[in-house]
């Protein structure tokens, strides 16, 4: 009998590619009396990912995400809570704050030393422990393998970086966490898009692209951090409960869908060349 939790989903494919969404998730796993708002506690979600990337099963890919929420733990966050990004804003391991500042937790107050740990056992562990077996899996299977980190952001967060965000943002931790060829195919592939690319930007990849990325062990990690406008009608103005998230068109989200296709065919390509 399966011992995953429910709230922890892995689709096996049985190409060499794993996708995974670590901040699509919503579940406050019961903590919305100790929060100011549960609307605040979900605004930095990686809204509607695994349904824009819902094409990838075609391509025989595996796929893993989690319900719970981002505010509950950070599943690509450095555990021993060591920055991923020194000097820079950003958000803990349990974060208190949201992505533009905005305290979490009533009274300022958040989880103990404690309760993050039984956190970290409950969802990081788990979440990480599944990446860990289909890696090997996959891995059993194939010369290489691509581990594909999935996320989105806001165009706009003036906490987190100057002006608007590049539609596509890819992250390598700086070349160490994938094969050069595969970083030069994947932003060659944005660069022919009608869509703006940066590589290693404000998003160089988190604990995810950087743990499991070791192109030395023939596993190469790679990060995508969309802008959501390139999927989703951003309200103008300050968000509100009632403008944000916006529903997913699928029409509208179809040009970056498309490029998104070529981008995991390309990274197909390199896992089986």
């Amino acid at each position: 009998m399966s011992t995953q939790p429910s709230w922890l989903h892995v689709e096996r494919g049985s190409a060499p590619l794993l996708l995974s969404v670590p901040h699509a998730g919503t579940d406050l796993r019961g903590l919305d009396s100790q929060l100011v708002s549960p609307w605040l506690a979900r605004k930095d979600a990686d809204w509607h990912v695994p349904l824009l990337y819902s094409f990838a099963r075609e391509l025989g890919a595996s796929m893993i995400w989690t319900d719970v929420s981002r505010t509950v733990i950070d599943v690509n966050r450095d555990p021993s809570g060591k920055s991923l990004y020194p000097g820079q804003a950003t958000t803990e391991l349990c974060p208190t704050t949201t992505f533009d500042g905005e305290p979490l937790y009533k009274n300022g107050t958040g989880p103990d030393a404690g309760e993050i740990a039984n956190r970290r056992r409950q969802y990081f562990d788990p979440y990480h422990a599944a990446l860990t077996t289909e890696i090997d899996r996959l891995s059993s299977q194939h010369p290489r393998v691509v581990i594909y980190d999935c996320h989105s952001i806001r165009s706009v967060v003036p906490r987190l970086f100057d002006g608007s965000l590049p539609q596509f943002n890819i992250g390598t931790n700086d070349g160490k966490s994938c094969a050069p060829e595969l970083a030069d195919a994947v932003h060659a592939t944005c660069s022919a898009s009608e869509f703006s690319v940066v590589s290693n930007g404000r998003f160089k990849g988190g604990y995810i692209t950087r743990h499991f990325g070791q192109p030395e062990r023939r596993v190469h990690g790679i990060q995508m951090e969309l802008a959501t406008r390139g999927y989703l009608r951003e309200p103008a103005g300050d968000l509100v409960e009632g403008n944000w998230p916006p529903a997913f068109e699928a029409s509208y989200a179809q040009p970056l869908s498309d490029v998104l296709r070529q981008i995991l065919q390309r990274c197909l390509s390199f896992a089986l060349a």
